[in-house]
């Protein structure tokens, strides 16, 4: 760690996730030390200006924190090349954003004395920096080895989230439920703007905007409170 507590966080992978987390956690006072080049190298740079583009083995090489956000299918592949690489150092903390995987995926990482983190922000990422609004108000499922999972949970509140603690077994069924809410809700929101745009409605989304706001949080309020009667017609 730099003085304070601070930590010098490298980004590998310049999608929709890594560098909103890293701007997050930048807010917090860390260093961003480099991020690999991702499928938008134009947006990342907007969200973090100045930051070197480094290749995965270099961006590991410099920081104290590793942040992993790469696609589901590449993340074991990733770990274990660096691995081989003699890329992770000991004690270097080592943090994957995917909400599928526990700890288990960053054990290459953690032979080599890395401590292995998985913290998922639950927000759907656009990528710009509407997004660190959003985690504001978001909770993030953590899982780690108990002796560092104070850490896990403290860079998941520095992000802006509220940690939920998830067990590394837990960790598929999350991912479902992750998965269930954002693709129906996307799946069932288009259904219904193509429905309307068909009758007519030039601004689908803007129509259904209050009317889908407005029961997702009855639904989610009924969700949270068993003893919330449902709504009446």
């Amino acid at each position: 760690m730099t003085r304070e507590g601070r930590l010098g966080i490298g980004i590998i992978g310049a999608g929709r996730v890594g560098p909103i987390v890293g701007a997050a956690l930048a807010g917090a006072g860390h260093a961003i030390t480099g991020i690999t080049s991702g499928s938008d190298d134009d947006r990342a740079a907007a969200v973090l200006p100045g930051v070197p583009v480094l290749d995965a083995q270099e961006v590991t090489r410099r920081s104290e924190l590793v942040i992993v956000a790469v696609p589901h299918d590449e993340l074991p592949r990733l770990i274990s090349g660096l691995a081989e690489l003699g890329a992770w150092q000991m004690g270097q903390l080592v943090l994957h954003t995917d909400p599928a995987y526990g700890i288990e995926v960053l054990r290459p990482a953690a032979e080599r004395g890395a401590i292995p983190l998985a913290v998922h922000p639950a927000i759907s990422f656009t990528g710009t920096t509407i997004d660190l609004r959003q985690l504001q108000a978001a909770f993030a499922a953590v899982t780690a080895p108990a002796a560092v999972l104070p850490i896990a949970q403290a860079l998941a509140v520095e992000m802006g989230c509220e940690p939920v603690v998830i067990a590394e077994q837990d960790r598929p069924a999350y991912a479902e439920a992750i998965a269930t809410a954002s693709e129906f809700s996307r799946s069932i929101v288009q259904q219904a703007t193509g429905l309307l745009r068909g009758v007519g409605i030039d601004n689908p989304g803007g129509y259904l905007s209050a009317l889908v706001g407005s029961t997702v949080e009855q639904a989610l309020r009924a969700a949270s409170d068993p003893l919330t009667p449902p709504a009446e017609q």
